[in-house]
């Protein structure tokens, strides 16, 4: 297969994926301009050859290597491109480190994401997932993206509809799926700015603080702090964040649950359905701070599996399919990964 310069063999993972898992890829290429996708949509034999896209490696599983092409976005870019009399319209680059991101959109006196504070990622991978944290999803200052057709190099402009947002959710985990390179991401920064302090972590913080009438700096400092506290560093213990997903129940499965736990956290949704705990659910069936081999669930926060020193991706995925198997013999509560498993 011809492709071009820029695209490596045979190149490491591990320090790629924030697992800190070994593997390798067949070929590699960083994406640092649209173009170079371009050039490679036109290489033959492009349209058999196996392709994954790969922002911060932070939410991403390696159970192997992988016998594709590795393309790594490495897109810059941050600017103000249109002020309206309601928001600023900020865009990045899809490689742009994410947290970076939101602390100089507030240095600028832009505030809307700081409840995202140091979520670990790239700003083209925040769409993907609709990452959230503390009362505050991406799509709530989203306003579009740009994405690139993997079959045609193609730029393909997607608003907040096309992009299907849901919770942890969006179109490209789903009909859009491996379809896509995002490169850019507009977001829409609200003028008339209110903080979002309702979660009782965030309030807590900023009470201790003394702080009772924060600014956007104020909930963005106060995040950070309660995540440095309950999330280990990746550079320090391997890991990819929250592992599961807080589950989702009808109001009838609902009722049966708290009936026999009462005391059980839970978060009612405008549509008439219940968010659980996950870490709640995973503490109660008493996996926090055990160990399956290498693998592990954090000490300080029951949704976070870690690796405790070479640790493969299959024992990591044999732990979360133990807990799974767990919760839902203990509450016939059904746990979703969050990490892509690859």
């Amino acid at each position: 297969m011809i492709l071009p310069d820029f695209v490596q063999r045979d190149v490491a993972l591990d320090r790629l994926n924030t697992f800190a898992l070994s593997a390798r890829a067949a070929w590699f290429a960083d994406v640092a301009e649209p173009a170079q996708l371009v050039a490679l949509t036109r290489a033959p034999g492009w349209r058999k050859l196996r392709r994954f896209v790969l922002g911060g490696g932070s939410n991403l599983l390696l159970t192997g290597d992988f016998d594709g092409l590795m393309l790594h976005v490495c897109i810059p870019g941050r600017k103000l491109i249109a002020e309206e009399a309601d928001a600023w319209m900020v865009r990045a680059g899809a490689g742009e480190n994410w947290h970076e991101f939101v602390r100089w959109t507030l240095e600028q006196g832009w505030p809307g994401l700081e409840n995202l504070s140091l979520i670990p990622g790239t700003v083209g991978a925040a769409p993907i997932q609709n990452i959230g944290a503390y009362g505050l999803e991406v799509a709530e200052r989203f306003q579009h993206l740009e994405a690139l057709d993997l079959a045609t190099g193609e730029t393909v402009l997607f608003d907040r509809a096309a992009c299907q947002f849901g919770y942890r959710d969006s179109v490209f985990k789903r009909a859009a799926a491996g379809q896509y390179l995002i490169s850019a991401v507009t977001f829409r920064l609200p003028k008339r700015w209110r903080p979002v302090t309702r979660y009782a972590d965030v309030a807590q913080e900023l009470t201790a603080l003394g702080i009772t009438h924060p600014t956007a700096t104020d909930v963005s400092d106060a995040v950070s702090a309660i995540r440095r506290r309950k999330l280990p560093d990746p550079a320090q213990l391997g890991n990819a964040g929250s592992f599961f997903k807080n589950p989702v129940v009808d109001a009838a499965t609902f009722r049966r649950f708290i009936a026999r736990y009462p005391d059980a956290p839970h978060y009612p949704q405008p549509d008439g359905a219940v968010k659980l705990a996950a870490g709640w659910l995973i503490e109660r069936c008493g996996w926090k701070g055990r160990n399956l081999g290498s693998a592990g669930v954090y000490e300080q926060q029951a949704l976070v599996l870690v690796n405790r020193g070479g640790a493969c991706g299959e024992e990591v995925l044999r732990l979360a399919r133990a807990i799974q198997d767990s919760v839902q013999t203990t509450f016939a509560v059904a746990l979703e990964p969050e990490p892509v498993v690859l």
